[in-house]
């Protein structure tokens, strides 16, 4: 376990956002080369952006002003294996996502989106046009991305998706809602998953992406108020009332639901590793204050409860490390299994909820204060251990798995 400061980084009396680099097993000791090149550079962009992430926070603030920052140092590419995508591996794509969720969740999830969901949804299936037109503006950040699946009444049961698209003369009419769009509010793309919802159709009843700009009439979109976790990304709940798109906004590589699962598929583990950014956060934390923070004439970290609860905490994170560099491993040589990565995500988001609520209650009254970083932390892995599958759907991806038996219908 190795202290390691950025050049110019200055440590405060509770300077949580210090980087100690928790590695007890020794897990990414060996990253080397373009992986440990790009993860370093997700570090310095991370803990160069958390003040103002922090503020952004605070406020419900979305700080469209980052995602050009994310997009220059190339941090979108989400290990897409696209020719006009930088390839990143699969433990690299990781160690990003798990290093900007280190420093914030709303950047851990405006990459989620931005990358992972909008970006691989053009890369898998958009048209030669399609992508010569919109990938280069996804991956600069020039203009912002969006997946709109989840509906106002259908999240876990996605399959049942209530949006419908029919053909139109020479194009296609959209009617229907989202709900829980990330950056559906911002003025980009979106990415809409509707059903085909003509007799006459030889696609009637399947499931097909269109790409619709935000700006098109009909198009209407809010940001949803009242959140409590990921309050410096905005999501949006959206209404498409009869939306005219022209024939080549379909992409013609997505044909049903299960092209849409394989996105999510992709994304799942990434989810996972940002679960390990934010229980890392919550460690570091907790180990850095219970040195420093004095009570009854000496440190917290001379009594023997704290001891013991740091204890449980570095065998809670490194549990996590090994599921997800084990899993980087498979996938890097192609024997990765969906299942394989609910189970990452299940165990990981499960894992940090724990880790942050120790830090938590070993911070007192102080954890609360978001300078101190654990309360919004907690936070934010509440909305993770959500998104992308809930625990319970990934609990019966895998009961089937295991069993044979599905217990979805």
């Amino acid at each position: 376990m190795a202290t390691e400061l950025l050049p110019g980084e200055k440590v405060s009396t509770y300077d949580v956002a210090k980087v100690l680099d928790i590695d007890y097993y020794a897990v990414f000791s060996d990253v080397s080369g373009e992986d440990r090149e790009v993860w370093s550079r997700a570090r310095e962009i991370g803990q160069r952006l958390a003040p103002r992430m922090r503020e952004a926070w605070e406020r419900a603030e979305y700080p469209l002003e980052v995602l050009p920052e994310l997009g220059a140092a190339s941090l979108y590419a989400d290990g897409i294996d696209h020719p006009a995508i930088p390839r990143l591996s699969p433990l690299a794509a990781g160690l990003v996502n798990m290093e900007m969720s280190r420093h914030d969740g709303s950047l851990g999830t405006i990459l989620a989106v931005q990358g992972g969901l909008a970006l691989r949804t053009l890369a898998l299936f958009g048209s030669e046009a399609q992508q010569e037109r919109w990938l280069g503006p996804l991956q600069t950040g020039e203009v912002l991305g969006s997946f709109a699946l989840t509906e106002p009444d259908h999240g876990s049961d996605s399959t049942s998706l209530e949006t419908v698209a029919r053909r139109d003369g020479d194009g296609w009419v959209l009617r229907g809602a989202k709900k829980w769009i990330g950056n559906g509010a911002s003025g980009g793309i979106t990415f809409v998953w509707a059903r085909v919802d003509d007799e006459g159709d030889p696609d009637h009843g399947a499931v097909r992406c269109f790409l619709v700009e935000q700006d098109a009439p009909g198009y209407a979109a809010d940001v949803i108020a009242g959140k409590v976790a990921l309050r410096a990304i905005h999501q949006a709940h959206i209404r498409l009332d009869d939306v005219r798109v022209p024939a080549d906004a379909v992409l013609p590589g997505a044909h049903s639901f299960k092209d849409a699962t394989t996105v999510l598929f992709a994304t799942r583990s990434g989810v996972a590793w940002s679960a390990l950014g934010h229980a890392t956060a919550c460690f570091e934390a907790a180990l850095s204050y219970s040195t420093q923070r004095e009570q009854f004439g000496r440190p917290l970290a001379r009594f023997q409860m704290v001891q013991e609860r740091l204890t449980q905490m570095l065998a809670q994170l490194t549990s996590m490390q090994l599921f997800l560099r084990r899993l980087a491993d498979l996938e890097a040589a192609g024997g990765m299994r969906a299942t394989q990565a609910s189970l990452a995500k299940y165990h990981c988001t499960r894992t940090a909820r724990d880790v942050a609520r120790t830090a938590r209650d070993m911070l007192g009254g102080n954890g609360i204060l978001l300078e101190n970083v654990v309360m919004q932390h907690l936070a934010d892995i509440e909305a993770i251990h959500t998104y992308e599958g809930t625990e319970s759907v990934q609990a019966l991806l895998l009961g089937r798995d295991l069993t044979g038996m599905s217990a979805f219908v």
